[in-house]
Parts: C-alpha cells; structure tokens; sequence
C-alpha cells in the first residue's frame, strides 16, 4: 500500500506539454472561412479544447493520471480534426471534416458523452446544432464555388 501511495505522489510532479498556444494560428480556418460570432461562441464551448491548439483545463487536469486521460483524449480529437491547422490539410480533408461534422452533431456524436458530462454549457441547443450544420454546411457550399468539385470529393 505504502508503494502504491508513493508511486501516486511521483507521478503527480509528470506533466505531458499542455495544448496551449499563443496568437492567431496561422492555418487556423478562420483565416479561408468567416465564423459568425454565435458559430465561434458554439466552437469554444463545445469543440475547441479538443479540436484547437488551445485547450481550456479544469482544475482537475493537474492530477495523475487524469492529466494523461485527457491528454491522450486531446491528442484523438486533434488527429481527427483541428480547426488550428484545418487549412494546412488537403482540400479533400477539409471537404470531409465538414461533411463529418455536420453528420457528428445531427447523430448527437459531438460533443462526446465523456466531455458534456462534466462540461454541461457544452450540450448543444437543437437551434446550436442547426447553426453548427448550416454553417459546416456554408463552408462546403464555399469550398464547392471555389475550388473543382473533383479536387474536393474522390470520385468512386
């Protein structure tokens, strides 16, 4: 038991490098792509610490090993998609993710159960999640006057 205490003391002086980054971004996607103020306000609550380079941490991210759980939980959702870096991808990827987010937040995927249940203000309103689609879908709408359709979707 004794061990057990000690290891646990230890490992509370590990840190990973937090997800934290100064200034605007410079493949950030509102550098291609206008956010209205109640679509970004919609993003910071419920998509950027897991989607950005900047993520809001609670209190209880400074215990082990629940600063590594959320770590890795970041890590997974800015492999999947991070609004930071969106324009430093491909026009395919940036296509799909929209296509994705649009389809996540219509089948209540997004946010995931694990972050609303503590983070309760991040639940989406249907009328939040309306304004995610429509503007997920705008994007698209964008990205398809712009750019030649083949560069956007694979063709099959």
């Amino acid at each position: 038991m004794l061990f057990l205490l000690l290891v646990f003391i230890v490992i509370q002086f590990i840190h990973p490098k937090p997800n934290k980054s100064s200034g605007v971004q410079p493949h950030t996607i509102s550098q291609s792509f206008s956010i209205p103020d109640d679509v970004k306000s919609i993003l910071h609550k419920a998509c950027n610490d897991c989607h950005s380079n900047n993520t809001r941490y609670p209190w209880y991210s400074n215990i082990q090993p629940v600063d590594w759980w959320l770590t890795n939980h970041i890590k997974e959702g800015k492999a999947e998609l991070n609004f930071d870096e969106y324009t430093n991808r491909n026009l395919r990827y940036q296509y799909n993710k929209m296509k994705e987010t649009i389809d996540q937040v219509k089948k209540n995927e997004m946010p995931l159960n694990s972050y609303t249940w503590i983070h309760k203000d991040a639940i989406l309103t249907a009328t939040e999640k309306e304004k995610l689609v429509n503007w997920a879908t705008a994007v698209m709408d964008t990205m398809k006057a712009k750019y030649p359709l083949d560069s956007l979707i694979r063709k099959k």
